[in-house]
Order: structure tokens, then C-alpha cells, then sequence
């Protein structure tokens, strides 16, 4: 029995990857969610959707909520969707279903269409032949273009977003915005309150008997923030 899986991925913990699950499920109800939070653009990582490939059999169908969550680099996704093309997988993007490959089918079909062509002569049956082998040859070509322009697009939309944030930064600090904490600011989190209280009430240096090892120990914080919370203790008692 073929089945249906809906891939859905993003590129930072920060996005929503519900809204995807939502758009697949609305047409696909039956449909495996495979869920996927993965940084970058190599398919070299997507543990999910190297699974997917693997296990995928002719028949089956993956869905997409657009192209973009198939691949944003032109190359790998057109790759991708020709070897998946060829195993008899079914592909489906939500948003851009002029390259499904039911799509790509047809205008593989139409390429070798056959038709008996007979007009009683040779060289007009030879010539419309000759037409006709041009017309299916433009056609799949033309299909080709199509889900390469798809991939290419996506592409270009990250691309942009990130050039559109450099500029962003870049335009805030030449206004004088400052990107990120001042030279010199303290960040205060409720960790590292926490932390100095420990340290204030175990360290010899301050109310306790404990040296740096063992106070370190007994909190049970690194190295590094114990020393850092420290000197700040200091700072701030002016030692």
C-alpha cells in the first residue's frame, strides 16, 4: 500500500513549523508528518528527509508546502527531484503545483507520444513526424525549466532575505543604533543572580569556607562563569 508522507522543515528554532503541518494536513489529512529543524542549505544533515529517501518505495508521495522546504539551493533540489522522479515517487508542492510530477509526467508522455501518421507520402509523413518530435522535445524541456526556475527562485528569495538583513544592520548601526549589548554591559539573567548568591554565601572570598574548587563543585557551574560571577562580585563590593 503506497503511502503518503508530508516533509516539513525549518531553518531556526525561532520559526513556526506548524503553519506547514497545517497546509499539508488540510489536503493531505492522512498524510506521515515528518518534522525537520535543520540550519542551512546542503542536504548533507536533513537526518528526516535522507530517512524518507531511503525508505520511500514507487508509489508513494511526498508533499510539500512549497519548494523551498525541498531545497533552496537550484541545484541539489533539481537533483533531488529527478532521482525521486525516477524511483516513481510522487512529489507535490502545495504552492508552486505547476512543477508536481504528475506535471513532469505528462510532458514526459507527450515526448513519447506515439502517432501513426500515414498520408500516402514519405516525405510529409517524415516532415509532421519530424514536427512532432520537436513539439514533445519542447515540451519537456519547457517542464524542465519550469521546476528548475522553481528551485532557482527559492533560492534567490533567501539570498535576498539575507542580504536584506546585513543591510538592515548595517543601516541601524550607521544611524547610530547599537546591534546587540553596549561595550562593557552586563547581561543579567536570573542564572547568574542565582549563581553570585551561591558564590557569596560558599566562597571564602566572601561569606564561606569553601575554596574555588569546591565551590565550584557545590554549585555546579563551569569553570569559566564561576570566575567571570566572581570578579563581578567584586567589582561590585569594591574589593
Amino acid at each position: 500500500m503506497s503511502k503518503t508522507y508530508g516533509y516539513c522543515r525549518i531553518s531556526t528554532k525561532k520559526q513556526n513549523i506548524d503553519r506547514q503541518v497545517r497546509n499539508i494536513q488540510a489536503v493531505f489529512p492522512d498524510a506521515i508528518i515528518v518534522k525537520e529543524i535543520y540550519t542551512g542549505t546542503k542536504f548533507q544533515g536533513r537526518n528526516e528527509m535522507n530517512k524518507i529517501i531511503k525508505q520511500v518505495q514507487e508509489g508513494d508521495t511526498i508533499v510539500y508546502d512549497s519548494v523551498s522546504r525541498m531545497s533552496r539551493d537550484a541545484d541539489e533540489g533539481f537533483e533531488l527531484y529527478k532521482e525521486l522522479f525516477a524511483k516513481g515517487i510522487i512529489l507535490i508542492f502545495l504552492k508552486e503545483p505547476h512543477i508536481n510530477t504528475e506535471t513532469y509526467k505528462s510532458a514526459i508522455d507527450a515526448q513519447f507520444m506515439s502517432v501513426k501518421i500515414n498520408t500516402n507520402d514519405k516525405d510529409t509523413d517524415n516532415l509532421i513526424e519530424s514536427i512532432l518530435s520537436a513539439v514533445n522535445t519542447y515540451i519537456l524541456k519547457l517542464a524542465e525549466k519550469q521546476i528548475r526556475l522553481a528551485f532557482e527562485q527559492a533560492e534567490k528569495e533567501v539570498q535576498d532575505l539575507r542580504q536584506r538583513t546585513r543591510e538592515g544592520i548595517e543601516t541601524a548601526r550607521l544611524n547610530g543604533k547599537n546591534i546587540g549589548l553596549k561595550s562593557g554591559t552586563k547581561l543579567v539573567t536570573k542564572k547568574s543572580i542565582e549563581a553570585k548568591a551561591l558564590i557569596k554565601k560558599y566562597s571564602k572570598d566572601f561569606d564561606g569556607t569553601l575554596n574555588d574548587v569546591e565551590c565550584i563543585r557545590m554549585i555546579g557551574i563551569a569553570r569559566g562563569s564561576f570566575y567571570k560571577y566572581k570578579g563581578e562580585l567584586k567589582l561590585e563590593s569594591g574589593d
